[in-house]
């Protein structure tokens, strides 16, 4: 699907956030700074703990009922808390079809030091408690439940395997000061290597034109000042994760560790919940058509 065809869908959830009063703004790169509503409700936390989400739950999901049974969602999220640790493991290369990659990274961090993979893996599990509330199976490509990793390659065979209906990477950037706001990476077509993601190119277009929407719905964020022209979407053939998926699939930067005032908004477990709320919420769109 072309991205000029996705961003109508995109901006219809915008425009339905304006058409009610918000303004907003958040997340990888900077649109407007969030509006005075949104602040007065996240109650941001330098610690970025408050209000912590039943993360530590294993159970399996009970999907016996629910708009989602029998469906099953992967949540990626990015990077490791322990990556760090495990510089020369995340450091080697990996396959990703286009060319060779590092296995993963670190991440980025707030200047407060509050870290990327943190921010993932406690969005990943806000998500996975909404999900498994529709009924859907879910499962983490990574719980820190191991040393590091895994690679950018592992991380597409886990959905693969796993069949799912949608996979979403969770992440957050690391521009400049200033560069706010939101974007979701599609898949460019890729048929090169051990990489053919051309089938889920169009599904991923729809799956990330819906989270993009919801997302400004719900959190009132706007979307990237520095990438996606204003559309929010952006595409890329350069991401292991999305070059290597035989799945629907999209990341999501859901803002600037970097710039001040979206850090305020990531460091805030209640505007998290939102971020969570809001990716769901595409997810559960794309997954019932």
């Amino acid at each position: 699907m072309a991205l000029a065809a996705l961003v109508p869908g995109a901006l219809l959830g915008w425009a339905v956030y304006a058409a009610v009063g918000g303004s907003g703004d958040d997340e990888a790169a900077g649109t407007p700074t969030a509006s005075a509503s949104a602040s007065s409700r996240t109650s941001p936390s330098a610690s970025g703990e408050d209000e912590k989400p039943g993360a530590s739950s294993t159970a399996e999901p009970s999907a016996a009922s629910g708009p989602l049974r029998g469906k099953v969602v992967v949540i990626d999220p990015g990077h490791n808390p322990t990556n760090f640790e495990h510089t020369a493991e995340i450091g080697r290369q990996v396959d990703i079809g286009t060319n060779r990659k590092e296995c993963d990274t670190t991440g980025t961090s707030t200047n407060d030091g509050y870290s990327e993979a943190k921010f993932t893996l406690d969005v990943a599990h806000r998500m996975r408690a909404l999900l498994e509330k529709q009924g859907a199976t879910v499962k983490l490509t990574q719980d820190e439940d191991r040393p590091f990793g895994p690679c950018v390659d592992e991380r597409a065979r886990i959905g693969n395997k796993a069949g799912a209906d949608a996979v979403v990477s969770i992440h957050a950037d690391g521009s400049g000061t200033g560069n706010r706001g939101f974007h979701v990476i599609l898949p460019g077509a890729v048929d090169a290597g051990g990489a053919d993601n051309r089938a889920i190119v169009e599904p991923s277009g729809d799956l990330g034109t819906r989270i993009a929407g919801n997302f400004v719905r719900v959190t009132g964020s706007t979307p990237s000042n520095y990438i996606g022209g204003g559309t929010g979407l952006v595409t890329r053939k350069d991401l292991g994760g999305l070059n290597l998926s035989t799945v629907p699939k999209v990341f999501i930067e859901c803002g600037n560790m970097r710039d001040s005032k979206d850090a305020a908004l990531l460091t805030s477990g209640a505007w998290r919940q939102k971020a969570a709320q809001g990716i769901s919420d595409g997810i559960v769109s794309f997954l019932r058509g």
